[in-house]
């Protein structure tokens, strides 16, 4: 029995680097493997050529036409203002319109979170949206928020942030108290800025399950589930974690090609390597989820390939169905009194 038309997860099949093809791939697999129905959305053309090369006999897989793609090198606006026919702008009507539950894509991040923001509008309370990627450490997995959503933020964002960060982290990553931290340069809290100190005296008096600063190196040590931080330090972090990983992929393999004990070692092993790469790899999480827009929307890397597309579209859909939008309006309701301390001078001096 298929699941109903509302529980179809659109995806913008024109905006990836190497779309349609790792799109229309990424959605047969997923339709295949978890059962989710997908609309492709982008030229009808393209997509039924593409779609021709698959068996696709019984996979629940239709598409929507879209005239316009929004590049890379678009300004956001475009998505919204210039090209309302945009594959990106289109995905978001449909969840709109109740016809998918959530819209994924791998184009312009700008264009598809300015399209998030135009088509379904902010969740009520949230002045700013945000992007959150999970990252793998030690102890399971930790929510980072945002990632280069918003480079600029005052003390009322970061609270923000933190409050849907906490919520998706209960409601979707299945943490029952994740801990919330406040990313620093030290743990004490006379360290930090202008704009994490007034942060941080407000998030103690919320009822989030605050830590306090945390630094960049207790991400990865799993010390609190959610990690909070503007748009800019989030990218950097971001940026770094990716180019870290794939240099020491890249140092190892030489290391181990060095001489014939360290090849003969890593036959021994080879099933270790093999399960800390699926734990450090980017695809296995598929997306990150833009928080804040009173819908679901996935951001994938433009280089996304076929295993990400399909696991993007796999959160996307469990996000759809864990009710954080609704969790996140009681949040803010529970918290009322400090999320929206905008309006005291004191905060507002701090921006």
């Amino acid at each position: 029995m298929s699941l109903p038309q509302s529980m179809r997860v659109a995806v913008d099949a024109m905006g990836g680097d190497n779309a349609p093809e790792i799109e229309v791939s990424g959605a047969i697999a997923a339709c295949s493997e978890f059962g989710i129905p997908v609309t492709l959305v982008g030229d009808q053309v393209r997509l039924e050529q593409e779609l021709s090369k698959h068996s696709v006999k019984g996979l629940d897989i239709d598409i929507f036409h879209a005239s316009e793609v929004v590049g890379m090198h678009d300004s956001a606006s475009d998505a919204v203002r210039k090209k309302k026919n945009s594959s990106v702008r289109l995905a978001f009507e449909l969840v709109k319109e109740g016809k998918a539950c959530a819209a994924v894509s791998a184009g312009n991040s700008g264009a598809t979170m300015a399209a998030g923001m135009f088509v379904l509008k902010r969740i009520p309370g949230i002045e700013r949206p945000a992007i959150a990627s999970i990252f793998p450490t030690l102890k399971g997995s930790t929510l980072v928020l945002d990632v280069g959503g918003n480079v600029d933020c005052k003390p009322i964002h970061l609270v923000q942030f933190a409050i849907m960060g906490e919520v998706y982290s209960r409601y979707v990553m299945g943490i029952p108290n994740p801990a919330v931290g406040l990313l620093s340069n030290g743990e004490e809290d006379s360290k930090g800025n202008d704009l994490t100190r007034e942060t941080n005296s407000i998030l103690r008096e919320t009822s989030l399950n605050y830590a306090g600063y945390v630094e960049g190196r207790d991400i990865f040590k799993g010390t609190v589930q959610v990690a909070v931080c503007d748009g800019f330090v989030g990218n950097v972090v971001l940026k770094l974690s990716e180019g870290l990983a794939d240099a020491a992929g890249k140092m190892l393999k030489e290391e181990i090609l060095k001489s014939w004990v360290s090849k003969l070692g890593y036959l021994f092993v080879r099933g270790a390597f093999k399960r800390f790469k699926k734990i450090v790899d980017y695809a296995e999480y598929g997306g990150a989820p833009l928080l804040g827009i009173n819908g679901v929307g996935m951001i994938c890397h433009g280089g996304s390939n076929v295993k990400a597309i399909k696991n993007a579209i796999r959160f996307a859909h469990e996000y759809a169905q864990s009710g954080v939008t609704e969790h996140v309006v009681e949040m803010l309701t529970q918290n009322h009194a400090v999320s929206t301390q905008r309006d005291n001078p004191k905060y507002e001096a701090a921006a």
